[in-house]
């Protein structure tokens, strides 16, 4: 249950993360790094300063988030693939129950002949 709900956080973030990344920038001065821009929070002191900078520590950034995005997606795929196992075995339990059952119908069936 823990580990769903820190895939399911960690997932939420990389949905944002990836809006974030598909947003306009219509707040700020163009490209990320480029400069201090209107509003709120600023992405910190050399990303204000703009310039070769400002592009570098932006990429790296992204980079930092693409790669952890990667890193969440598999885990999730090895979640989901755990959980895929784990549901396979089940079945196999419950076929072989199913047959166990079948068969002392059979022998039930077969005494009261």
């Amino acid at each position: 249950m823990a580990l769903r709900q820190t895939l399911n956080l960690n997932f939420n973030r990389l949905i944002l993360t990836s809006l974030r990344g598909m947003s306009s920038g219509s707040g700020g001065g163009g490209e990320w790094g480029s400069g201090a821009g209107k509003g709120g929070g600023s992405g910190g002191s050399i990303r204000d300063a703009g310039g070769a900078f400002g592009r570098q520590e932006a990429a790296r950034e992204e980079e930092f988030f693409r790669r952890q995005q990667k890193e969440q997606l598999e885990m999730l795929r090895g979640h989901l693939q755990e959980e895929i196992d784990r549901h396979e075995d089940l079945i196999k339990q419950h076929e072989e129950a199913i047959k166990s059952s079948k068969k002392k119908i059979e022998q039930l069936t077969e005494k009261t002949k």
